[in-house]
């Protein structure tokens, strides 16, 4: 069912990988220029794979456990790339090349949060058909 909470958690999450890094930058340089995830390769592959897992997520709602482990896969990819973006802020020295840290920083956390609270909601439902099982 389409109209479960879960469903709505990974909406968010696809909407915060997919559409959010356009408007948000990753970080503004020394000359105030805005540096979006465009400008890496790197950066452009695991946002659109983690906005593609959290869709074909959605789609697979009749699936829970299938759901459970792409958003567990999808984690995976979010950590990776707040990996990337700590060791990218972190690997700098002083001043150099990032003046101002942007939100889309911090998009994959809010994507990693979105997805627990979806894989949560997922396990409940699982363990309510469970239950009902059990009766019969």
């Amino acid at each position: 069912m389409l109209q479960r909470i879960q469903t709505v958690y990974m909406a968010i999450s696809a909407i915060a990988m997919g559409a959010l890094p356009f408007v948000f930058s990753l970080w503004t340089t020394t000359d105030k220029k805005e540096v979006f995830f465009t400008s890496s390769l790197l950066y452009i592959v695991c946002f659109v794979v983690s906005a593609l897992l959290a869709v074909f997520s959605i789609i697979n709602f009749k699936k829970r456990q299938h759901q459970f482990v792409l958003n567990r896969l999808n984690m995976i990819f979010n950590f990776i790339l707040l990996g990337f973006f700590v060791y990218r802020s972190l690997n700098l020295s002083g001043e150099t090349m990032v003046s101002e840290k942007g939100i889309g920083m911090f998009l994959p956390a809010i994507s990693i949060v979105l997805l627990v609270l979806a894989n949560k909601a997922i396990k409940k439902d699982e363990d309510l058909v469970k239950s009902v099982d059990r009766l019969r």
